[in-house]
């Protein structure tokens, strides 16, 4: 009796798999996060975070060098400021550890992308993403949102006036992105390109980076104006609104459990780069895992990455940014 023909797989070589794949990922795709705080010497570990530290100015020469060896073409920076007030004043000084950062680093990388955070809550004595008022209806404090807009637009053109390449608003306050394209556009920025958090969710994901830059709100939560984790069809409405009012990007934050608000975006924003930020409790899990010996660290943050590229992100903020651009450049 003759065996029916059954159809086969295709058998993978090394090359041909190579040859076959579909997503790929590289140094370029990649952003690494910096905190940065005043002092000197200054190299801090965040405990939550292995082998992710705060760095002073003078420790940033180095930094940026080794990222840039690594293939990093772009840094996202987050500042630790010396002191707290209700409207964050530092975030817009002169003299801001972010406006110093952005000088340093591109007086010691000249051709590295500088992208920085435009928000409130790490500025603030509260700790909340905009300036704050007592709802004259329940009594408790509200973000007050069009006074916080014109925070925002000092703080973005301090960092576009000290060489930012990027500004990057985060605190998903309405009418942020259009705010911020104005007034870069009537004080001379217009190269300065703005990368949209559009699609922040109210995640558990993010304890880490609340230690990592003392940033976690005194009292409170953000969820009045970040997303609900169960909403998908909110993110293309929020995605709307920020091209409508001149986004150069969009971003999903975060990343591994949101892969297809990733894929949804990307099929119907094609025409803006798309970004996904792997953030803090992501990385954390992976190195707690490592740590514990029930992963291997390479295979296991290369298959994440791989996903969200998959899933449609053309950039990925990530904190293993420059360890990937070594791995990548030792497989060649």
């Amino acid at each position: 009796m003759k065996m029916k023909e059954r159809p086969r797989r295709l058998r993978r070589t090394t090359g041909l798999r190579a040859m076959l794949r579909e997503t790929t990922l590289e140094a370029h795709h990649l952003i690494q996060p910096l905190f940065i705080t005043h002092g000197k010497n200054v190299r801090r570990p965040v405990p939550s975070m292995p082998g992710v530290f705060q760095h002073s100015l003078d420790q940033l020469e180095v930094e940026v060098q080794e990222i840039v060896e690594a293939g990093i073409r772009a840094v996202l920076l987050f500042g630790i400021p010396s002191e707290k007030d209700e409207i964050g004043s530092e975030n817009f000084s002169d003299q801001g550890v972010i406006q110093l950062a952005i000088k340093a680093i591109k007086k010691a990388q000249p051709g590295l992308l500088v992208i920085t955070d435009v928000c409130l809550c790490e500025y603030t004595s509260h700790g909340h993403c905009g300036l704050l008022s007592p709802s004259e209806r329940t009594g408790e404090r509200e973000i007050l949102n069009d006074e916080t807009l014109q925070i925002l637009d000092r703080v973005a053109l301090s960092h576009a006036k000290a060489g930012a390449d990027i500004v990057a608003p985060s605190g998903m306050i309405d009418g942020m992105v259009g705010s911020i394209r104005s007034a870069l556009d009537e004080q001379g920025y217009s190269h300065v390109s703005i990368m949209s958090y559009a699609v922040k969710y109210a995640s558990a994901f993010y304890g880490p980076f609340r230690e990592a830059v003392q940033g976690g709100p005194v009292f409170g939560d953000r969820r009045s104006h970040q997303m609900d984790p169960a909403n998908s069809r909110e993110a293309l409405r929020e995605a709307k609104l920020d091209v409508s009012e001149g986004t150069d990007f969009l971003m999903v934050k975060p990343a591994l459990p949101y892969l297809d608000v990733i894929s949804s975006l990307a099929s119907d924003f094609s025409e803006v780069p798309l970004v996904s930020y792997q953030v803090s409790g992501e990385y954390s899990m992976l190195k707690a895992a490592v740590q514990s010996g029930w992963l291997n660290e390479k295979e296991a943050v290369m298959e994440a990455l791989i996903s969200i590229r998959r899933a449609g992100a053309d950039l990925i903020i990530t904190y293993y940014a420059r360890d990937v651009g070594r791995w990548l450049s030792e497989v060649r």
